[in-house]
């Protein structure tokens, strides 16, 4: 178990993880979660007064609340993080500039199935 009020942040396969999570989540813990499961059981998140936190990024736009300018704020401080080494990205491979030939060998690459972390590309 972990220490109570432990915070866990998942944001892939939560559907695949649930239980475990579940099981590392000290009564009165956390979770939060970025990514769409299919189905989500909160009876054993009740069981243990865990909070559940979703989050999409684009809320604040999509409902033009009154704090959307603190958007700008989280993705500045992320950034900073990320500057910091406090967090990683999932970066993995820079394609080059964005244009047909790099499309099409990014492409191949994912349907592979063998691409892990995100592939970016330069010259926005």
């Amino acid at each position: 178990m972990g220490k109570p009020g432990i915070c866990l942040f998942h944001n892939t396969q939560t559907d695949r993880h649930h239980s475990d999570i579940v099981e590392l989540i000290a009564p009165h813990g956390r979770f939060g979660l970025i990514d769409d499961p299919p189905t989500l059981d909160a009876q054993p998140l009740k069981m243990k007064s865990i909070s559940l936190h979703w989050e999409l990024m684009f809320t604040r736009l999509l409902f033009s609340t009154p704090d959307i300018d603190e958007q700008r704020t989280l993705l500045n401080q992320v950034a900073d993080l990320v500057k910091g080494g406090k967090i990683r990205s999932t970066e993995t491979k820079v394609a080059g500039k964005i244009n047909a030939t790099n499309l099409q060998k990014v492409h191949a690459q994912l349907e592979s199935k063998t691409t892990r972390g995100k592939i970016v590309f330069e010259g926005f």
